[in-house]
């Protein structure tokens, strides 16, 4: 739980304090002033009753005495300074004063906390122990831990029958159009369709940071992409193992993926701005990570912060340059690697092909043979395809079949169900995929990768470790939702 969350709270439980206490002030005030109001009619009435006798005895011929106003107030004194007469009381007990917090205009939250924890100690208030438990009743805090275990404990799906068949006919669907429209790098119809939307981002982007177009009879990809490469340079692009005294076997077609600045996620931004900054260059070769010193490069700015932010548009407008190929390349051209598909040249294991390679060195031929980011975007189609379609007919079936409110269709993951579903649906395109793989491939393992969708394995892999951990942990409270659950409701509380 967040800490300003629990100060809030804290605040808000002394405010509770107070109120409670000026709640009880209002009512002895109440108590005090029926007490007076009482005396006063009681008064009134002795009053009245004290006027009747001295108008009867006045009726009757008794003596007139005659006062003047001196003699009168002489009397009043001597009467109500007399010590052998009782003093005069109302009756009304005093009350005291509340104890409050001062706030001034000018000060900060930091100030205002501090005197927060003063009046709790003054007034015995333990804000150690969570504040929340303390603003609900116990009939909230009932019903809330009943929520909590009835929504978010983890539990087995309760699938049936026809909850696989949709499941696993999505994924066939998905699977079909991997196969059919997918393929092989540069073969399908939405592969080569990947590869025209990827020129035409790259023109966008070149465009966008001052590209002018290409002249006359020039080739306008190779134009935006030359522009670029002198517009974001970096320190790290060697295209040979030449250029780096021969110490990689590493070409032009395979550079991007040995380089792990090429690479489009964390990975690859982390080795770019290391990179960048200490003037090196990070390759792997054999399974190992080298670094090798470059030139010096300078980084635009004046401080930390401006260095990296010209070091991450460096490393994005670079990316952008090589993401279809070099501006020199024939023909498709070497992009860049799927995301953390890089990583895969750490798995020194095994033995393949003919040559008994590693399939960390299978990974840079299958890379060599187009399979970069371009055709990542068109492996993600089916994935996508099954991924939406598996959770359209979910909340088909849950609001047509089972007759459920709207709000409870929606497709969301924590649905046990659901969760299961996708996993079958995934499931199915990657044995369809294997299958077409296996079968196109004639044992040769670089056909085999060329044709697997990496994307549909990924997706398929974290579901099945979900749905693992689901099925060992049946039963437990799935603490990361509950937590995202309960700081909702808190802000909710506080506000």
């Amino acid at each position: 739980m967040e800490e300003k969350l629990v100060d809030e709270a804290s605040v808000l439980v002394v405010q509770q304090h107070q109120l409670a206490g000026a709640g009880t002030q209002i009512g002895r005030i109440g108590l005090a002033l029926d007490g007076v109001t009482q005396a006063q009619l009681d008064n009134d009435a002795l009053l009245d009753q004290m006027l009747a006798q001295a108008e009867s005895m006045l009726d009757l011929g008794g003596p007139s005495i005659e006062l003047d106003v001196a003699t009168a107030r002489a009397i009043y004194t001597e009467v109500l300074l007399d010590p052998e007469l009782p003093p005069l009381t109302t009756g009304i007990q005093l009350l005291g004063l509340l104890d409050t917090i001062q706030v001034d205009r000018g000060a900060d939250w930091a100030t205002y906390l501090a005197d927060v924890q003063a009046y709790a100690g003054r007034n015995g208030i333990d804000l150690h122990d969570d504040p929340f438990k303390k603003l609900m009743s116990d009939s909230q805090r009932v019903a809330l831990e009943k929520r909590i275990r009835d929504e978010f404990s983890l539990k087995n799906a309760q699938c049936d029958k026809y909850d696989y068949m949709i499941a696993g006919t999505c994924g066939l669907i998905g699977g079909l159009i991997d196969i059919f429209f997918v393929g092989a790098p540069n073969e399908g119809a939405l592969a080569k369709m990947a590869d025209n939307f990827t020129d035409g981002i790259v023109q966008k982007f070149a465009k966008a940071n001052g590209w002018k177009g290409a002249n006359q009879g020039k080739d306008p990809m190779a134009s935006a992409i030359g522009f670029l490469e002198r517009q974001f340079k970096v320190n790290y692009d060697h295209r040979h193992g030449g250029d780096v005294g021969g110490a990689l076997r590493m070409s032009a077609s395979n550079h991007h993926i040995k380089n792990l600045a090429h690479s489009p996620d964390l990975v690859g931004l982390f080795f770019s701005l290391l990179a960048q900054f200490t003037s090196t260059a990070h390759f792997v070769e054999n399974g190992k990570l080298i670094t090798i010193d470059t030139e010096t490069f300078e980084l635009q700015g004046s401080n930390l912060v401006s260095k990296l932010f010209a070091g991450f548009t460096n490393w994005l407008g670079h990316l952008f340059s090589d993401m279809a190929g070099s501006s020199g390349a024939q023909g498709r051209g070497s992009g860049i690697p799927v995301p953390f598909y890089a990583l895969l040249q750490f798995l020194k294991v095994g033995e393949f092909g003919q040559h008994r390679q590693s399939f960390a060195t299978v990974a840079v031929k299958v890379f060599e043979q187009g399979y970069d980011l371009r055709h990542g975007m068109a492996l993600s189609i089916p994935v996508l395809v099954t991924e939406l379609l598996t959770r359209v007919m979910w909340s088909a079936k849950q609001a047509f079949y089972h007759g459920k409110p709207l709000l409870q269709c929606l497709p969301l993951a924590n649905n046990p169900e659901l969760r299961r579903m996708l996993m079958v649906a995934h499931g199915s395109l990657c044995l369809s995929d294997a299958a077409d793989a296996a079968v196109r491939s004639y044992g040769d393992i670089v056909r085999f990768m060329l044709r697997s969708n990496f994307v549909a394995w990924a997706r398929f892999g974290t579901l099945a470790l979900r749905e693992l951990q689901t099925w060992y942990a049946a039963g437990r409270m799935d603490v990361e939702v509950v937590e995202d659950y309960l700081d909702s409701e808190y802000r909710r509380m506080l506000a």
